[in-house]
């Protein structure tokens, strides 16, 4: 991962391969953001012509690089398109607009700074260097923005080259600078720590989804999962194939029950300073789908080694909560399994023992993942949480209704919106969805307890919540949330988010954990 820094608060003194440069889309055409005043100024006042002239608009989005043919010590000028931001311009036509252009200071998201770093990093690669001035777009320089454009840099520096043993593409910056009026001041440090801490977990848990599940067995997972949150100071149990069958956990050991690599179950908990309340987590941690039984098609289940990307999103976030010693008491439980259609694999009409003893009816074995995490779900119930927080690559369903960017989140009304908008703080698309009633009884089993699927598959999303709300204890505030797709990003590079595993919803479970500790 890059490293991270405060500098400035001017650029004569940094040396640097690029410089990157916020830019608006106005009728006019496009306009410097402040923060690239010193730069046009270095340019003789020509950055905006030369930016016309390649064609650049201020789109969100747009990357566009300027060489500066020795003008500047530094080779190279990159504008990051901001989109529209409010706020007047002066001047009417192209040849009156300002170069750099004065906003209000509130105009400017963070979301499309942490956009415009990321994108402005993935354009980079080859540059080791880097300066940024997109923490200073919006005019006053904020904590806030300081973590957007960090987070962003990071994010967007972020390449999963593992498996390459031919030449590698052109490294992304090792360094990046985020210039600011005073690089000591106490908050903007702690908004840069905590960038960085967000920057390593993500990375963990896209390294863990994009990792080739043969080198990621369900043991291969619970190890990382173990040496990771022990660095962190974090207390790890595991749980191997034969304790989970001493310990009735009749989910995850009947979908690991198909491969020759068995299951696991970590349990991961952090006992913060002064802990105001308790939370639990849960994440499916499938290392690979084939559907078992219920064979998936060939096409495209080769992002089934994503399945687990839950549970990489859960243990990321259990190390960055140890990183940044939130006063919370955090329990993790993390179900770990393959889902093969081996000699012992478990069958449609199997009926199983959950942990806890309810006993559920399979209809279908590539509706495995609400089995594994039924058992975890009931295991944390005992560790009398407030709050439960579930997350997983669940349904299909879910692309379905939402598409790839935006999950869907259900549970306890209250605490479902509350994960809502922390996720929209966090930049992380998440959508309100119910819990119909009606959809219990298409669960009903002619032989056991319930069935893990309904005939009718309408509101297939919604049903699988259903199912999991049927092992949430009584009064528990929880929050289910569905990443089928926003968890794994098939097609292009977009602002920070990579192709590969894109660290959903590391960023979001940190953003209701500060919540509930009051630190956010």
């Amino acid at each position: 991962m890059a490293t991270l820094t405060l500098a400035g608060p001017t650029l004569d003194s940094q040396p640097a391969d690029a410089v990157v440069v916020g830019t608006f889309a106005t009728p006019g055409g496009p306009v410097l953001a402040p923060g690239g005043d010193q730069v046009d100024q270095a340019l003789g006042g020509r950055l905006r012509e030369a930016l016309v002239a390649l064609g650049a608009t201020g789109a969100e989005g747009e990357v566009v690089k300027v060489a500066t043919l020795g003008i500047s010590g530094i080779p190279v000028v990159v504008a990051a398109g901001l989109g529209s931001a409010e706020g007047s311009v002066a001047g009417g036509g192209n040849a009156d607009l300002p170069a750099t252009r004065t906003t209000g200071g509130s105009a400017v998201s963070a979301e499309s700074v942490r956009r415009a770093a990321g994108a402005a990093s993935r354009a980079l690669a080859g540059r080791a260097t880097v300066i940024s001035t997109l923490a200073a777009v919006a005019g006053p320089v904020t904590a806030d923005l300081v973590r957007a454009a960090g987070e962003g840099s990071l994010l967007g520096a972020y390449a999963f080259t593992e498996y390459r043993t031919g030449p590698r593409p052109l490294a992304p910056p090792g360094a990046v600078s985020l210039l600011v009026p005073d690089p000591k001041d106490r908050t903007l440090r702690a908004a840069i720590r905590r960038a960085v801490a967000v920057g390593a977990a993500v990375t963990l848990c896209r390294d863990l989804v994009n990792t080739a599940p043969n080198d990621l067995p369900p043991a291969g997972l619970a190890d990382r999962a173990a040496a990771a949150c022990q660095r962190a100071g974090l207390e790890v149990e595991i749980l191997d194939e034969k304790a989970l069958r001493r310990g009735g956990y009749g989910g995850i050991v009947a979908v690991g029950g198909g491969s020759t690599r068995p299951p696991r179950l970590a349990r991961i908990r952090h006992r913060g300073p002064k802990a105001v309340t308790r939370v639990a987590m849960v994440g499916k941690g499938i290392t690979f789908d084939s559907g078992g039984l219920s064979i998936k098609p060939a096409a495209g289940m080769d992002l089934m080694k994503s399945d687990m990307a839950g549970a990489a999103a859960v243990i990321a976030t259990m190390t960055l909560v140890a990183a940044l010693k939130l006063p919370l008491d955090v329990i993790a439980t993390v179900p770990m399994a393959e889902n093969l259609p081996g000699g012992a694999a478990y069958r449609p009409s199997d009926v199983l023992t959950m942990y806890g003893g309810k006993r559920v009816e399979v209809l279908n074995t590539d509706a495995e993942g609400r089995l594994i995490l039924a058992d975890a779900i009931v295991r944390a119930g005992e560790d009398d949480p407030a709050y439960l927080i579930e997350t997983s690559t669940l349904t299909g369903a879910q692309r379905i209704a939402l598409g790839d960017r935006v999950a869907g989140v259900m549970g306890s009304e209250r605490f479902r919106d509350q994960v809502v908008a922390a996720g929209a703080r966090a930049g992380e698309g998440m959508w309100a969805m119910p819990l119909p009633p009606e959809l219990r009884p298409a669960l009903d089993s002619r032989v056991a307890d319930l069935a893990n699927v309904a005939a009718d598959r309408t509101g297939g999303m919604l049903a699988a919540g259903v199912f999991l709300r049927e092992f949430v204890p009584p009064g528990l505030s929880w929050a289910h949330i569905d990443i089928a797709g926003p968890a794994f990003n098939a097609g292009d590079p977009w602002g920070y988010t990579p192709k590969g595993g894109t660290g959903v919803p590391v960023r979001t479970l940190l953003a209701v954990l500060e919540e509930l500790a009051g630190t956010g």
